[in-house]
């Protein structure tokens, strides 16, 4: 996929704009609202000390596990539903042009690249894997709204604070990471993969369909959830387990670690993939020492106290 130069600094000014978006939320949520201690020290005890027999214990849980099964029947639902808008998707050119396998290969492999299917009813059920994938992507929103309306009752009101300002910063940085993905991690990956050693006369590839859609849909997903990075030590350092001296302190471990992690995901063994991940994971680390530092600071008692400004 070529890209010109305008193309490019939009790409990146967009995917920086995604990227630095949770520390502008954070900056507003620690500069607006201000954390809570529990009202005059009070203390959460479990209800499982006011029952006296297995029984009491059973019925307790029995509605919980009434509404548990209800949100869980709603987001598989939510995920059919998608599904089979996703079918529509996967096989309908009206939305992008193309069925979504041959939008993948136009945009992402090298030119000339041709999927073949071998096994019986492989095409048929990579197409159906697909419509799964865009069917639970669709459905997300909806599933994750089922499963914090199931456990937000049970949070505290510093907890909810956490929840509400986690899940969109989760979200946009998936997408961020996908985004990243589509324009240069897997265009780079594939065009190593499928051009090692290829004369286009004696020696030429023909991927499975099987095999490349599951080397996209592996790309996309690991450059989502490395983005995920920010929000992860972030969250981490509002429960209190590190803190943004910490990581500063442990840079260079960090470094080797990352190094060696990109290097065990990565589908190529060419240094240039690898520091296509290496590079975009050790700046979210950067990134996420910046956001730690936005933490309010804990006082002797373990309660969450506004840091000074200065």
């Amino acid at each position: 996929m070529e890209l010109t130069t305008t193309q490019l600094i939009v790409i990146v000014s967009v995917l920086t704009f995604l990227i630095l978006l949770p520390l502008v939320v954070i900056v507003l949520v620690r500069l607006f609202i201000k954390d809570e201690a529990p009202a005059n020290g009070e203390e959460v005890v479990s209800s499982l000390t006011e029952f006296t027999s297995l029984g009491d214990v059973w019925r307790a849980f029995v509605p919980h596990l009434v509404e548990l099964r209800d949100r869980m029947i709603k987001a598989l639902i939510a995920i059919a539903i998608g599904t089979i808008i996703g079918f529509w998707i996967v096989n309908s050119p009206m939305l992008l042009g193309d069925p979504l396998p041959v939008f993948l290969v136009r945009h992402l492999a090298p030119p000339g690249t041709q999927l073949q299917g071998i096994d019986t009813g492989e095409v048929f059920f990579a197409y159906m894997r697909m419509a799964l994938v865009v069917g639970i992507t669709l459905a997300m929103p909806f599933v994750l709204y089922q499963i914090v309306a199931f456990f937000l009752p049970g949070l505290l009101p510093h907890e909810k604070r956490i929840l509400f300002i986690a899940l969109p910063i989760v979200t946009e940085l998936f997408i961020a990471g996908v985004a990243f993905g589509w324009f240069f991690t897997v265009p780079a990956a594939l065009g190593f993969l499928l051009g090692f050693g290829v004369d286009g006369t004696t020696i030429v590839t023909q991927p499975r369909v099987d095999s490349f859609i599951g080397t996209v849909a592996t790309l996309l997903l690991w450059n989502g959830l490395i983005f995920q990075l920010p929000a992860v030590v972030y969250i981490l350092a509002r429960l209190g387990v590190v803190t943004a001296a910490r990581l500063a302190a442990t840079r260079r471990y960090a470094a080797v670690i990352i190094f060696i992690i990109a290097a065990l995901i990565t589908p190529t063994g060419d240094p240039y993939n690898l520091l296509l991940l290496a590079i975009p994971m050790y700046l979210l680390y950067e990134l996420g020492i910046i956001l730690a530092r936005f933490v309010p600071k804990r006082n002797n008692e373990g309660q969450m106290t506004a840091a000074s400004t200065g």
